[in-house]
């Protein structure tokens, strides 16, 4: 495994630096010493020759089914192209989202602090993790409202088309990965997804610019914009802008960057998805690393179950003699277990029946 290390700044400090950021439309400049603390001393560079392509499908094409599955089995990543989504249904939420990050920080704040939802600042979730980025979390419930911002309606609108979109997308690859695996209900996972009570959210994130990073980008470091976690939902769907950021973490534990591409899609298997399967599908890890030149932003949507869902091993897809590698849960008790540790734990850890073999 190669050995990678996190700097983080002290909480008490990050509370300090947003008090004095309430004043400017982006992070506050801050001193070389202090942004040495954010920095992520990068792993040696995979081997360009012996690192395989990250899987790309396209779903127009008839045998996309069994390339969907032997991604989720060898990576846990994919790419998908011809879609179906418009892109002018991804740039009118990209161009709200725009406006919202170029407001001054005064008004940005009145959309905060995330309770869970809403605007949120270097403070990722409650654990003490932090990043140099700024999101908005949202609920994707019909009834959910975003008074918060300053024309939510503007923004619901976007919102609600794009994860309508997205959303319709993901239950299609669930039904294809279904399909593929021979399950009788070719349903099981896409259900989860359309039941009206699914525990899904919708993030946007955005990555400033950190010009002061370029010297320490020189000497090998890089400044850590959102730290290396698996998803805990089902499945996830991520659309970024053309700049880079997204890393992965292989197997053999080295990470490689995702080369962006603003028409596409990139979907991570989930942790609940990599349990219902019995660990045939892999949750991978993966983190973004902020560009110190050019701002970044991805728009990403969770797919999660209902709270009173029970999570297991699918029993159709237990083998003769093939033991359950998973306790049952509920998605309410791996949320709280999940959003209770750091980004960095192994979530699923204490969920397992026997030695992880994967």
């Amino acid at each position: 495994m190669c050995s990678h290390t996190f700097f983080f700044l002290k909480l008490s400090s990050l509370f300090a630096l947003s008090n004095l950021s309430q004043q400017h439309s982006t992070m506050v400049a801050l001193s070389q010493s202090t942004i040495q603390q954010f920095f992520l001393k990068t792993c040696k560079p995979v081997n360009p020759l012996t690192f395989p392509q990250i899987p790309l499908i396209d779903l127009s094409k008839p045998d996309s089914k069994h390339l969907l599955v032997k991604a989720c089995q060898d990576f846990g990543f994919f790419k998908v192209v011809n879609h179906g989504i418009s892109l002018d249904c991804i740039n009118k939420l990209e161009s709200q989202a725009t406006k919202f990050f170029s407001s001054p920080q005064l008004l940005k704040e009145k959309a905060g602090p995330p309770d869970p939802f809403g605007y949120g600042n270097k403070n990722i979730g409650r654990n003490g993790d932090v990043g140099w980025v700024e999101y908005l979390l949202l609920d994707v419930k019909p009834d959910s409202h975003y008074n918060k911002l300053q024309h939510p309606e503007n923004f619901h609108c976007a919102v609600d088309e794009y994860v309508t979109a997205v959303k319709n997308m993901a239950c299609k690859i669930l039904e294809m990965m279904a399909d593929e695996l021979n399950l009788e209900d070719r349903n099981v996972f896409s259900k989860l997804l359309m039941d009206e009570q699914s525990d899904s959210v919708f993030r946007v994130n955005y990555y400033p610019p950190c010009p002061e990073v370029q010297e320490n980008e020189i000497d090998g470091g890089n400044l850590i914009g959102f730290g290396e976690h698996t998803d805990p939902q089902i499945i996830s769907v991520l659309r970024s802008d053309n700049t880079s950021g997204l890393e992965i973490s292989l197997q053999d534990g080295s990470w490689v960057s995702v080369p962006p591409d603003s028409e596409s899609f990139f979907i991570n298997v989930g942790d609940s998805l990599q349990v219902m399967t019995n660990g045939r599908f892999k949750s991978i890890k993966h983190r973004v690393v902020a560009n110190s030149k050019k701002s970044r932003m991805s728009m990403i949507y969770f797919g999660g179950p209902p709270l009173n869902e029970k999570i297991a091993p699918l029993a159709s897809l237990l083998e003769r003699e093939e033991d359950s590698l998973y306790k049952e849960f509920t998605w309410f008790e791996y949320k709280n277990s999940a959003f209770n540790s750091t980004l960095s734990h192994n979530r699923l850890g204490s969920f397992e029946k026997f030695s992880s073999k994967i």
